[in-house]
């Protein structure tokens, strides 16, 4: 199994109704993807972290292999909902493992 785990900043210039906006469309579009991909056991978009969070998003998500995230991440539907995800944000960490 494969652990996927990525982390945004939304663009500073967004005001406070385009951020909470573009959250739910981030979750909408990315968790879209589940049923269109092969491979993925499970992924999750967390919209609303704590106060203490110095990021605005997180997808957390579970692949059967190295393959199925590879797979993922050239999949058209998964290309599309990453436009959209670049458009509202600027900053982006990520962290892949096995376990």
């Amino acid at each position: 199994m494969v652990n996927h785990i990525v982390l945004w900043s939304l663009k500073p210039e967004l005001s406070e109704e385009e951020r909470q906006e573009a959250k739910a469309e981030i979750k909408r579009r990315l968790e879209g993807v589940c049923d269109r991909v092969e491979g993925i056991i499970s992924l999750e978009v967390k919209a609303e972290g704590l106060a203490s969070s110095n990021r605005d998003l997180a997808l957390i998500s579970s692949f059967v292999s190295k393959e199925a995230l590879d797979g993922y991440q050239t999949h058209p539907a998964h290309l599309e909902a990453a436009s959209y995800v670049r458009s509202k944000t600027c900053d982006r960490a990520c962290f892949d493992y096995e376990g």
